[in-house]
C-alpha cells in the first residue's frame, strides 16, 4: 500500500518562492516518474511539470524557467521547486507519481490529496 502526501503549499507574495513536497510513503522502493498539476478555479487542470524515469523533465510554457521539478529516490518524493511566483501561479497543485513497489519491477500510480499556492500581496 502507498499513499501520497503532499507539503509546501502556502501563501506567498509575488516575486517569491516555494518548494512543494509529493511524498511516497508505505510500500513503495522508489519513484520512476512524477508529475505536478494545478487547477485554478474556474479553469481546467493543467500539466505544470513532468519527470521521466530517466530523469528529463518538460514544463508548460507558463512555468519554464521559473519552476524546476527533481526527484530523490533516497526520500520517495517528487519537488516543485517554484520561483519567481505570480498571481497567476495560484492554483491547487497535485502530484501524481508512478511508485517501484519491488524488485520486479511492479508499480503503483496514484494522486496526492493536493496543496493550496496562492499568490498575492
Amino acid at each position: 500500500q502507498v499513499q501520497l502526501v503532499e507539503s509546501g503549499g502556502d501563501l506567498v507574495q509575488p516575486g517569491g518562492s516555494l518548494r512543494l513536497a509529493c511524498t511516497a510513503s508505505g510500500s513503495a522502493l522508489g519513484i520512476n516518474t512524477g508529475d505536478w498539476y494545478r487547477q485554478a478555479p474556474g479553469k481546467q487542470r493543467e500539466l505544470v511539470a513532468s519527470i521521466s524515469r530517466g530523469g528529463s523533465t518538460n514544463y508548460a510554457n507558463s512555468v519554464r524557467g521559473r519552476f524546476t521539478i527533481s526527484r530523490d529516490n533516497a526520500k520517495n518524493t517528487v519537488y516543485l521547486q517554484m520561483n519567481s511566483l505570480k498571481p497567476e501561479d495560484t492554483a491547487v497543485y497535485t502530484c501524481n507519481v508512478e511508485a517501484l513497489l519491488d524488485d520486479y519491477g511492479s508499480t503503483w500510480w496514484g494522486w496526492g490529496q493536493g496543496t493550496q499556492v496562492t499568490v498575492s500581496s
